[in-house]
């Protein structure tokens, strides 16, 4: 009788531990999610934003057709790394839960508590027998009582406020720029140009609007805007010189 290597079977399931205390499954999710498109949040003194990486997979596609940027409630947007499908479903659930908030509570919900509405049900679905982990990391950007928000999501179901983070492929690449060249006191213009530039030092090459969104929040007027590609021109104009 022959055997296969030692993970042979641990991954067949996610009710299975292999004898290390991994759980397989979860970690092909995180796989997923580092072969999406990059994806960068960054949070400052003057707010929050959220920049991607748009890649024309065919010629034939409509560059306009393709968002990676949502709003989720007036104050928060969110956009994702991994699969797309998971990821809009997700989107989807979020946008209840945060109206779902404000018809309960009549005030906006948090940053925070939106993203952990999230993350249990990614938790649960690492758990229950007949279903899959989700293969997609979020990043929730926005502004509350507690300021300017940076939420990133997990597909375990774990989810971490941080000031900058980057999620997809060349996310190792992004994240060492980052640390090198982030401040926390810079205003939203300056958020959004370190995460241009960030994404371009990624990439290798300059961009233009047809391969980039952008998404922000102002910290004065508190509301989630994604860049139009008249506003993606000037911006990329002045980032440029």
């Amino acid at each position: 009788m022959s055997f296969g290597p030692p993970a042979m079977g641990y991954d067949r399931a996610i009710t299975i531990f292999s004898p290390d205390g991994r759980i397989y499954q979860v970690e092909y999710a995180f796989e997923a999610v580092r072969r999406g498109w990059t994806t960068i949040g960054i949070r400052g003194r003057g707010g929050a934003a959220v920049v991607v990486e748009k890649r024309i997979i065919s010629p034939l596609i409509d560059p306009d057709a393709l968002q990676k940027i949502f709003i989720v409630d007036d104050h928060i947007g969110v956009s994702f790394a991994g699969i797309a499908s998971d990821g809009r479903v997700l989107i989807d659930y979020a946008r209840l839960v945060a109206i779902r908030h404000r018809l309960t509570y009549d005030e906006p919900i948090t940053v925070e508590y939106l993203a952990k509405q999230v993350c249990d049900i990614k938790q649960a679905y690492t758990q229950h027998a007949g279903v899959r982990p989700f293969g997609v990391s979020m990043i929730f950007a926005g502004v509350d009582k507690k300021g300017p928000q940076l939420y990133i999501t997990e597909p375990s179901g774990k989810y971490m406020s941080y000031y900058a983070y980057a999620l997809g492929d060349k996310s190792q690449v992004v994240m060492e720029y980052l640390e090198k060249n982030y401040r926390y006191d810079i205003d939203i213009e300056d958020i959004i140009a370190l995460g241009v530039k960030a994404l371009e030092k990624a990439v290798g090459e300059e961009l233009n609007e047809k391969r980039i969104e952008i998404g922000y929040i102002d910290i004065d007027e508190k509301k989630f805007r994604i860049m139009s590609r008249e506003e993606l021109q000037q911006i990329l104009k002045k980032i440029h010189g």
